[in-house]
């Protein structure tokens, strides 16, 4: 196997390709021909329809809903690169579906992100890229180089320029005790103060008291997340950043928008004014509302995918 590739080529399935389409444009360079589709019992079927031998393959996919259908055009798309002789073969996964999986919450429970990672790895691909995963020791579960972007980097400098003439007047909100340390980045970048929502259950079976841990009064607050799921923790903390803490406006951002079951339902319901999401995950026309802006990571994938093919680091993306 070759260390390096004699040339790029990116390749699309079918999670995400308005990403692969954007990263294809700013490298300059064609879509790779490949067709994937399904079998009539519902198998995955993929053909390639050019040579990649020797090539640096870079293969774009969300494992986003529907998730195992996903998942499964990923892994056989990388064992038909790795049997047609590519080079080098990069997994490019905006979105890791079963990061959330990443331990024993209880007795006998799997380990998902722990088998997805040697499902890669065994699938033949040499190399991962990957953004905001749910819990960063997940790049220890694989055997291969990860190299694992932030949304930080892409969401801040949106809300410098939404906020330039009034940045004294912000601060930075974790939603929870876990997500502190993006949010400490996100704050450091626009040179704002933080606030912590800490959330606890006074006993078995009884609401939550949130209390907000540093002055949001009369303040812009904007909430900073890796995921949005079903919207209901983010909703309740922005509740309770205007009750409890008396800011005058909230605002949130998260790299992931998965927004499943009743997401879009509170969203439209909430105080917050406006929600930033990357497209790591495709916006269906159904989902789109007026609350939410979508913010391109094409470019900064084109940077890190030009960057691991000439054999540069790729940590300066991170600055």
């Amino acid at each position: 196997m070759n260390l390096h590739g004699k040339d790029i080529k990116i390749f699309a399935a079918n999670g995400c390709p308005t990403v692969a389409d954007h990263i294809a444009r700013v490298l300059g360079l064609p879509m790779g021909k490949c067709d994937v589709t399904r079998f009539s019992d519902g198998e995955v079927s993929v053909s390639i329809h050019e040579s990649v031998r020797g090539s640096d393959v870079f293969v774009v996919q969300s494992t986003c809903p529907p998730v195992n259908d996903n998942l499964m055009e990923l892994l056989i798309m990388i064992d038909a690169f790795k049997r047609a002789s590519a080079g080098r073969i990069t997994a490019v996964i905006p979105y890791l579906g079963y990061a959330r999986q990443d331990r024993k919450a209880k007795a006998r429970d799997p380990i998902s992100a722990k088998l997805v990672a040697d499902l890669i790895s065994a699938a033949g691909a040499d190399r991962v890229l990957t953004m905001d995963l749910h819990a960063p020791q997940i790049q220890g579960f694989f055997n291969i180089p990860v190299d694992h972007l932030l949304g930080v980097p892409v969401m801040a400098p949106f809300f410098e320029e939404k906020f330039k003439d009034c940045l004294s007047d912000i601060v930075v909100v974790s939603p929870d005790l876990g997500s502190v340390n993006r949010a400490r980045k996100f704050a450091e970048r626009i040179d704002a103060p933080l606030a912590i929502v800490d959330k606890r259950r006074p006993k078995a079976n009884a609401c939550e008291v949130m209390n907000i841990i540093g002055d949001v009064s009369g303040k812009k607050v904007i909430i900073v997340d890796d995921l949005i799921d079903t919207a209901g923790t983010l909703c309740n903390g922005a509740r309770a950043l205007m009750e409890v803490g008396g800011a005058a406006e909230v605002y949130a951002c998260a790299t992931h928008g998965v927004l499943s079951g009743p997401a879009l339902e509170h969203l439209e319901k909430s105080v917050i004014k406006e929600l930033i999401l990357l497209d790591t995950i495709p916006m269906p026309p159904e989902k789109k509302i007026d609350k939410i802006t979508m913010v391109p990571v094409g470019p900064v994938f084109a940077e890190a995918i030009e960057r691991i093919y000439a054999d540069r680091p790729v940590s300066p993306l991170f600055v």
